[in-house]
């Protein structure tokens, strides 16, 4: 039975694979900066671990066979002050730091590291009918900048012989928080909120295929690398937008399009993520063997709306 150390273990993501670790019989350790109200249980236990301080719990790092790097301020969570994009870097950079740090003073037995990273790698797309693969190079806007030390942070890693592998992961569609969560809520008042013009493509995925290739990941040594985390089939907003819609409210609602000059009021510079368009392939994840569960949009939707099961 392995014992997988999770950073970021009480996020979106974190939650859901935790889960479906332990269904897999593996022990998880979740790194916290607060043990308050935690309860351990034999299949998952808690550890402290302090970013801003740069302490951890070395023993906790000592049982680990492997690490989910999960950790890292919400991108859309605030707005994009100076502060708060600082913010968003060094809380993935230095938490890496740390885990590198703590592997290589201490005794461990950590053979893999599954990191998250995200498809804002790639910026926007640069032309048509393109999907960008992992090989294309980091933009040099904020969040291309980001991802690309992000992932460089924890790659460093790879010195001690331990195997990195990074997921670049698109949005994530769960009911229990992220992106799908904000666009069910004008559809409780019968309005299709369709951001900008709606032609901005989403490379997106569901969250428990997301979750089953960290697990992918982690049980294929074969696997190195960036990897991008999206479905095989990217969809433009009004798509993802009225396909929800009409799986929720049947007729009875009105597609209403959102200014895009209202979404920079609201948004501010972090708008820019909700107004990109994306186009991402998934095709390198595919060729070592993953599945998709829910490949299509509407696969994907009639799952988290309850309307069917795969």
């Amino acid at each position: 039975m392995q014992t997988i150390l999770i950073t970021g273990g009480t996020g979106l993501v974190g939650k859901t694979l935790t889960k479906m670790l332990v269904q897999k019989n593996y022990k998880v350790i979740i790194l916290s900066r607060s043990l308050k109200n935690k309860i351990n249980t034999p299949e998952i236990s808690y550890a402290l671990w302090d970013v801003d301080n740069q302490t951890i719990d070395m023993e906790a790092i000592s049982k680990a066979d492997c690490i989910i790097h999960l950790a890292g301020a919400g991108v859309v969570d605030k707005r994009w002050t100076s502060a708060y994009k600082k913010e968003i870097l060094s809380s993935r950079t230095r938490s890496s730091l740390l885990l590198v740090d703590a592997l290589k003073k201490g005794n461990h037995q950590v053979k893999t590291i599954v990191s998250s990273s995200a498809i804002g790698w790639y910026g926007p797309d640069k032309k048509a009918d393109y999907a960008f693969v992992e090989t294309d190079p980091a933009e040099v806007d904020f969040l291309g900048t980001t991802c690309r030390q992000w992932e460089e942070s924890i790659s460093t890693a790879e010195i001690m012989g331990i195997r990195v592998c990074k997921l670049r992961t698109g949005i994530v569609l769960s009911n229990d928080g992220g992106a799908l969560v904000e666009f069910k809520k004008p559809l409780q008042m019968g309005i299709a909120a369709i951001l900008g013009n709606g032609k901005q493509m989403v490379s997106w995925i569901h969250i428990e295929d997301l979750c089953r290739m960290f697990i992918h990941a982690i049980e294929n040594p074969k696997l190195s690398g960036s990897f991008n985390a999206v479905a095989p089939m990217p969809v433009s907003n009004k798509t993802l937008t009225l396909t929800l819609a009409k799986l929720l409210r049947g007729r009875f609602f009105i597609p209403m399009h959102v200014p895009t000059f209202i979404l920079k009021l609201m948004l501010g510079e972090s708008s820019i993520e909700i107004l990109k368009s994306t186009t991402v392939s998934c095709e390198k994840i595919k060729s070592t063997g993953f599945t998709f569960y829910y490949p299509s949009i509407d696969a994907a939707l009639k799952a988290l709306t309850n309307l069917s099961s795969k």
